[in-house]
């Protein structure tokens, strides 16, 4: 394990395009359930598709139902090691980007700026008539007391939280972006992330095919393994602070 961190560590200090890939994984030590674990959304309800959500009231109580439950979970997290350690890096000029599958919105409390949320934030409500945005905190608080669907306060139509819902299109804008950030990689982390839900997973693919090492952190088997040049079964945390250290002796010496 020592001499995987110093190479990766020495891939860090070499590189000029590193770019971060995180999935559910890295946010589950803080305490946020992975939406696929037995604990999770998914394992308890049947998710709202987005054509339900737009044709039916009902199907629209239902999805607010659920996101407010969510919310319970993610409202109370804070930024973990892992988190902290990707924007210290930021900060410092090592990482370039982050491109996440969570709408969490951790990456960007523990400091990070250069953030491609591929499937949007649920800190944000978004009209999907005006286009107008809203803080989510009052609109859940809402929903709780009255039990009722809240209405855009510009316009009175139809609020949804800013995340990407199953059959919704992914932000065009963004994973552009992300695509670009990709192709631009020559080192890539991929943390917590299964692999296996396009198009995202195709990123860290598009980051090899394009010359990019790629180091995965993840508690089990993902899709890209085979591409890795890394593979570590560890945690998240832990393995990214134990590189941390090893960049700080780094630094430290003659």
């Amino acid at each position: 394990m020592n001499d995987t961190i110093r190479q990766i560590v020495d891939w860090i200090a070499r590189s000029e395009h590193f770019v971060v890939f995180t999935g559910a994984g890295i946010s589950t030590e803080s305490g946020i359930p992975d939406f696929r674990s037995p604990g999770g959304v998914w394992a308890r309800y049947q998710p709202v598709y987005f054509d339900d959500f737009l044709a039916s009231a009902a199907a629209r109580h239902e999805y607010w139902r659920q996101k407010c439950e969510a919310h319970d979970d993610f409202s109370k997290a804070e930024p973990n090691t892992g988190h902290r350690t990707l924007a210290q890096w930021e900060a410092e000029g090592r990482l370039q980007a982050i491109i996440t599958q969570n709408i969490d919105g951790l990456h960007q409390i523990a400091g990070n700026r250069q953030v491609a949320e591929l499937h949007g934030t649920a800190r944000e409500v978004a009209c999907l008539d005006c286009g107008a945005r809203f803080p989510v905190e009052p609109l859940v608080e809402f929903f709780q007391q009255a039990d009722r669907v809240p209405d855009c306060q510009h316009c009175q139509g139809r609020l949804k939280h800013a995340t990407v819902s199953f059959g919704q299109m992914l932000p065009e804008d963004v994973l552009e972006q992300a695509m670009r950030w990709s192709r631009q990689a020559d080192l890539m982390f991929a943390l917590g992330s299964s692999l296996v839900v396009t198009p995202a997973a195709d990123l860290p693919r598009i980051a090899c095919q394009s010359g990019a090492r790629l180091v995965i952190i993840n508690r089990d088997e993902t899709g890209l393994d085979s591409m890795a040049d890394y593979v570590l079964r560890e945690s998240i945390g832990e393995t990214l602070s134990a590189i941390n250290q090893q960049l700080a002796s780094n630094k430290r010496l003659p």
